[in-house]
């Protein structure tokens, strides 16, 4: 098969389309020939030799796909081929076939192509996991996304409007704040030109948000303390401003707070399933009602992988790029 494959550490130039053999499933592993493959931040991060592949897990990039199953291992219950899926991968995306975990697969939403479908595993996994499980956003409460036009921050933003509570984001310009507004954010503040803190402390009456979900880290620390509601619980999931912040740990403890975070790749199998069935529960009935949509910004075709994550680490886009099989 063909497959994308990063030939050392560097920039998008390391990646280099190959021959590969095509994976065999495991006993609970489907195999999926892929239409679509989605790109998202971990697989520029893995490409820089800055996310290792975890162990027994394909060293080929892609952490989420869509296509037909064509294979089950031997225990395969939920699966048989023909079947349409979207799943989330271990790795190994960025290519013609990819052998997952039959948990971690979901059904193609009613209504949706394979190209959209390909969109939703990896960013959908990782916001329901951390903003309704970890930091446990409850009906009413409000959200604060930073990052609202990025693949994660579009995904959020839906889920939580469509769910009932109250979202404001953030994004670097205008027009990405414009685009959250559409998706249903009450507000979205240009980092670049605003007080985000200060902002958001005024769309809420001075009481602040109950959720953030941050992928920046680093100097925002402290301000998004200070927009966090008593009792309100900060998560992360990236940390594109730097690992290391300066905390004041009086406010956590006379104002209740909660820091958290997670990453989605290293988790067992079982806790993907039960992210997967959740997800099937509460959410895929609101994509295929079309309270939730993907929001693709650009296609490659898979030979043109290095050119995509050229676009995705210019973060020019709104919403995702995907990888055409």
């Amino acid at each position: 098969m063909r497959a994308v494959e990063i030939t050392k550490p560097g920039g998008p130039e390391a990646l280099a389309l190959v021959e590969r053999p095509m994976p065999e499933p495991k006993e609970n592993e489907i195999l999926v020939k892929v239409a679509a493959a989605g790109v998202n931040r971990p697989d520029v991060l893995q490409r820089m030799g800055r996310y290792p592949v975890p162990a027994g897990a394909s060293d080929l990039p892609g952490l989420e796909i869509a296509g037909e199953v064509v294979a089950c291992g031997a225990r395969v219950t939920m699966w048989k081929p023909g079947d349409r899926v979207c799943a989330l991968a271990n790795g190994g995306g960025y290519a013609e076939y990819c052998a997952v975990p039959e948990v971690q697969a979901l059904p193609v939403p009613k209504g949706l192509s394979l190209v959209e479908a390909a969109s939703l595993p990896e960013t959908f996994f990782t916001v329901w996991s951390n903003v309704y499980e970890r930091a446990a956003l409850k009906p009413g409460e409000s959200l604060l996304v930073q990052g609202g036009s990025s693949g994660i921050g579009v995904a959020a933003i839906q889920m939580a409007a469509a769910l009932g509570n109250r979202v404001f984001a953030t994004a670097g310009s205008d027009e990405k704040c414009a685009a959250c507004v559409r998706l249903g954010a009450e507000r979205c503040f240009n980092y670049r030109t605003q007080d985000f803190a200060a902002e958001v402390k005024a769309a809420t009456g001075g009481r602040g948000v109950d959720v953030i979900l941050d992928m920046v880290g680093g100097d925002y620390v402290p301000r998004e303390l200070k927009c966090l509601a008593d009792d309100g619980r900060l998560v992360f999931i990236a940390f594109l401003r730097g690992p290391k912040a300066e905390l004041d740990i009086n406010e956590l403890m006379r104002r209740r707070l909660t820091i958290t975070g997670s990453t989605l790749r290293p988790r067992p199998t079982e806790v993907k399933g039960a992210i997967a069935r959740s997800l099937r529960e509460k959410i895929w009935p609101l994509i295929e009602a079309g309270k939730i949509r993907p929001v693709i910004y650009r296609t490659f075709p898979l030979a043109e992988a290095a050119e995509a994550h050229r676009l995705m680490e210019s973060s020019q886009h709104i919403g995702k790029i995907v990888l055409t099989v």
